[in-house]
């Protein structure tokens, strides 16, 4: 027999007489009149090919195939009862997965922070963290890959928007012996032609470029070594070896090592952290969720840095 032969509302109707032993209390249940309970079941009965109740003028009692049946229409409608609970979380932003990137530093501190809060709101929202490389961000949004991503400021092209957060200006970590930490609020770009430096990202062009996108070409650095991880050129620069040049909010990594941060200006060159997402592909409802809160949180996080 066809599922779709028979109606919710009938095995609504069935479930209700039969807790009830009633078809008038089970009809109030319902806000239906018992003509109308009834109805739904004697419809149902037709359906089945059997009785569900034998009716007296005093009772209303479940038939033996009643009884064989009420189970498995028991178990229907707590799994639509469930449906509908699981439509409303999803349609209020209260349960899924978001996959969301980020680069190293976002990904360790600022990220899981947000998660925890987040989750104190909507608990069944499931947030999974995907470790990407910057360079790489935008590239895995426009993929499919995750729903979301945080990091520096990159290109997006036509399939991937960019909401910018804070902005980050790129400052020089050094150890607190190092020469340039001693006695200076601030280094001028000209004084770091002769600093050895150790750069973090495996795009090197990319990461000197941004460096230098507002410093004039007489004063360019180059980086002596060029690492994968900004937590290996920080222990780098902590050791004295070099010095490091990241933007201020990986202080959250460098600070526990001891390392002091120094403007570098003239000029300075300041980094945003965007929130991105795609263009052309509908994000879920609890995806939306998060950015909305995500976007909110991190900005908080930046002004508190």
């Amino acid at each position: 027999m066809p599922l779709t032969r028979y109606t919710l509302r009938q095995i609504e109707a069935f479930t209700a007489v039969a807790e009830a032993h009633s078809f008038t209390l089970a009809a109030s249940r319902l806000g239906l009149t018992a003509q109308a309970v009834s109805q739904l079941v004697a419809e149902l009965e037709a359906l089945l090919g059997f009785r569900l109740f034998d009716r007296t003028t005093r009772k209303v009692a479940l038939s033996s195939a009643g009884r064989d049946f009420l189970p498995s229409a028991a178990t229907l409608l707590r799994h639509v009862h469930a449906a509908d609970s699981a439509a409303d979380d999803v349609r209020n932003r209260a349960s899924g997965v978001v996959r969301v990137g980020a680069p190293l530093v976002l990904a360790s501190t600022a990220l899981p922070m947000a998660m925890r809060e987040y989750h104190k709101h909507k608990p069944k929202v499931v947030v999974r963290v995907r470790d990407v490389p910057v360079d790489l961000l935008v590239d895995r949004v426009a993929d499919g890959d995750v729903d979301l991503a945080i990091g520096p400021d990159r290109h997006t092209g036509p399939t991937v928007q960019a909401r910018p957060l804070f902005d980050s200006a790129w400052v020089l970590w050094c150890a607190p012996d190092h020469a340039l930490a001693r006695h200076r609020r601030a280094v001028r770009w000209a004084e770091l032609a002769t600093v050895p430096i150790v750069s973090a990202g495996r795009d090197h062009e990319h990461n000197v470029a941004q460096m230098h996108q507002d410093v004039p070409a007489g004063t360019r650095v180059t980086p002596v070594d060029v690492v994968d991880n900004i937590s290996t050129a920080l222990g780098i620069a902590a050791q004295g070896l070099a010095v490091t040049l990241a933007p201020a909010y990986v202080a959250v990594l460098a600070r526990p090592l001891g390392l002091v941060m120094k403007r570098v200006v003239q000029p300075e060159s300041v980094r945003k952290v965007c929130l991105y997402a795609p263009v052309t592909r509908t994000l879920s409802p609890a995806a939306e969720g998060f950015a909305d809160f995500l976007g909110a949180w991190m900005r908080r996080w930046g002004v508190d840095l």
